[in-house]
């Protein structure tokens, strides 16, 4: 790769998968697994890349003051949002609820796949771009052009994709498209607009997915073996089954042993925290302060707080930040396709409050220990931050965590050995995390 560019982001781990790279320069630049369990660009055998730079990477160290942070970008495509808060950026409203139609399948509230269905439906809308099942990857994005193939797309899947299996054909498709994806995916799709305005015409809708982080390849891998399949031979792995009779924390992961077509299932409450301590975690992500996917048309996750979260069946918060995804949300709530209210800032704020403190609040602390090792990390907007000493040691410990997670599980593949060598390092975690909220507790 040339020198400084691509290889910059590679070399400090800044590599999400996006594959936005790849964009006009597919005949050179393809995605790869690479030794962690995530999706990288390489140069294409006997291929040269004479010019290259970094402008459509959501992780370019230096990009161009028009498009610094997620502030800027915002202010180019979502300007006309009334409404701004720092840790969610413009929005027009916010609420929660669910559709009636689509949360049975789904993940949560099912409103990911109602917004799409109904921009199919009214033809604003010809083609869906998003995450669904694979004959080689598990998953990936593909292009959905009716109901139908739509609904092959539901549900989240926390597993390594790249837009780099679709963008090749977008320009060539008839009509206009949407995209779902998360924060980072998003950002790349919202700076090749920038820099190639064709794709701003054929772009018309993002979804913004809310995410707590991007998993390796190694954590699909891992609840596999937890749930009783050592050879690592499995198909159809599924992420979020509820359990209607519980609270939606109560959910499983599933797969089916591939030679037996028998289905695994185990409960994620008995596997343990696969989210509060970086398990198999992208290290972008800790250098990501765009939690509630800011550049996104309307933005979806889940509503963690009392008292949605006693409802198994799922419930979704829903931010719209555009004049389309608002009309959207009132053609369908019209229609009786949803069952919603508004949510008070507050209450939103509530639901995502962990993601706030760990990506936002704590990030300077991580921004500075990574410079300090001579990394390169790009322009944040959560600079001036500053954390106790025990959410320091937190920090610390869940940085070491992550590394750890994906050296052992690429040296010793198999959940009881991979369990045996990290618990000293999640024991640690654990006792000093309930420490440190002991001592805020006491301290609010």
């Amino acid at each position: 790769m040339k020198e400084n560019a691509i290889n910059t982001v590679l070399a400090n781990e800044l590599c999400v998968g996006c594959g936005m790279c790849t964009y006009m320069h597919e005949d050179v630049i393809e995605m790869k697994w690479n030794e962690n369990g995530f999706l990288v660009p390489h140069l294409k055998e006997n291929a040269s890349l004479s010019k290259y730079d970094l402008a459509l990477c959501p992780f370019n160290p230096k990009p161009v003051s028009e498009v610094r942070t997620e502030d800027e970008i915002a202010s180019l495509f979502l300007q006309d949002a009334p409404n701004y808060h720092r840790n969610i950026g413009r929005y027009n409203k916010i609420y929660a609820g669910y559709s009636a139609d689509f949360r049975s399948r789904s993940s949560s509230g099912g409103i990911a796949t109602l917004v799409f269905a109904s921009l199919l439906e009214s033809g604003e809308i010809n083609h869906i771009i998003s995450v669904r099942e694979s004959s080689t990857n598990f998953y990936e994005y593909a292009i959905s052009s009716t109901k139908e193939e739509l609904l092959q797309a539901s549900k989240t899947k926390y597993y390594p994709v790249t837009l780099a299996t679709v963008l090749p054909k977008i320009i060539d498709l008839p009509g206009v498209v949407a995209i779902s994806g998360v924060a980072c995916f998003i950002k790349a799709i919202r700076l090749a607009q920038y820099h190639h305005p064709e794709l701003r015409q054929k772009i018309k809708f993002l979804v913004g997915i809310i995410c707590g982080g991007l998993k390796s390849s190694f954590f699909t891998d891992y609840l596999a073996s937890k749930s009783g399949i050592e050879d690592g031979n499995f198909k159809s792995p599924a992420y979020r089954i509820k359990d209607l009779s519980s609270t939606a924390y109560d959910y499983s992961f599933g797969c089916i042993e591939a030679h037996t077509c028998i289905e695994k299932q185990i409960k994620m409450k008995n596997v343990g925290d696969m989210w509060g301590t970086g398990l198999f975690k992208a290290k972008a992500c800790d250098f990501c302060d765009d939690v509630t996917t800011e550049l996104a048309d309307i933005s979806l996750g889940d509503a963690w707080i009392h008292p949605y979260a006693k409802d198994g069946a799922g419930t979704s918060v829903i931010v719209t930040r555009s004049a389309a995804a608002d009309k959207l949300i009132q053609t369908t709530l019209a229609q009786g396709k949803l069952n919603i209210h508004l949510m008070p800032l507050e209450e939103f704020l509530k639901s995502q409050s962990g993601s706030f403190n760990h990506r936002q609040k704590a990030q300077p602390f991580r921004i500075k220990k990574a410079t300090d090792q001579g990394d390169i990390i790009p322009p944040k907007r959560f600079v001036a931050e500053d954390i106790s000493y025990p959410s320091k040691l937190v920090q610390t410990i869940r940085l070491k965590v992550r590394a750890n997670s994906l050296l052992f599980w690429s040296q010793y593949p198999g959940a009881a050995s991979f369990d045996s060598r990290m618990r000293k390092d999640l024991l640690t975690l654990k006792v000093v995390t309930k420490l440190n909220q002991k001592i805020r507790k006491y301290l609010d």
